[in-house]
């Protein structure tokens, strides 16, 4: 097997892709599509959810204020989500999928577990899936609160040089630090 890539060569492959899209399609940014995905399954359930509209801009409008705003926008994703963005997450999970089978299955990474994981929390493997379940919640919820996601604000706002991406950014190491530290005392 070859050895994985070097963060430098990972970094630069990253800002390739990232400035590929904004200049063929639009900046990357997945955290609206969890929003889409919840509009989808409620509108399963009860599809008065989305309804059409003249006159909303998409074409479409919800009962729910955050899928009717922006004329509609998000109602039209969560009637017809087989767009750019909601088939870029799937694309997203199909190639870590991919990823996981080329490096040798998930069975293999639950082998090569961080010293400093086991150091600190055992060699559980649920420990280590529930903890990245619950930070990527914590995560995506804050991302939310904050209107963009980390993708969208920190890679995709850094490129363009916003200000909201370097503030987020500096906020997400400022929290990150000092959590690793607290969490990660004994090194292995």
């Amino acid at each position: 097997m070859r050895a994985p890539l070097s963060w430098k060569a990972g970094g630069l492959m990253l800002g390739i892709v990232f400035f590929a899209a904004v200049l063929l399609v639009k900046p990357i940014g997945v955290s609206t599509q969890f929003v889409i995905f919840d509009g989808i399954l409620w509108d399963a359930v009860s599809p008065s959810v989305v309804t059409e509209s003249a006159d909303a801009k998409s074409g479409y409008t919800s009962m729910n204020v955050y899928l009717a705003k922006s004329g509609g926008k998000y109602a039209k994703s969560v009637e017809n989500p087989l767009n750019y963005s909601f088939v870029f997450v799937l694309a997203l999970i199909g190639g870590a999928a991919i990823s996981a089978r080329l490096r040798g299955g998930v069975e293999k990474a639950e082998r090569a577990m961080p010293a400093v994981w086991r150091d600190n929390f055992g060699d559980a493997p649920w420990k280590r899936y529930l903890a990245a379940f619950l930070a990527g919640f914590v995560v995506l919820y804050g991302a939310r609160l904050a209107g963009g996601c980390t993708s969208g604000h920190m890679m995709s706002g850094m490129m363009q040089t916003a200000v909201s991406g370097f503030v987020f950014a500096a906020g997400a190491f400022a929290a990150g630090i000092p959590t690793a530290l607290l969490l990660f005392r004994k090194e292995s």
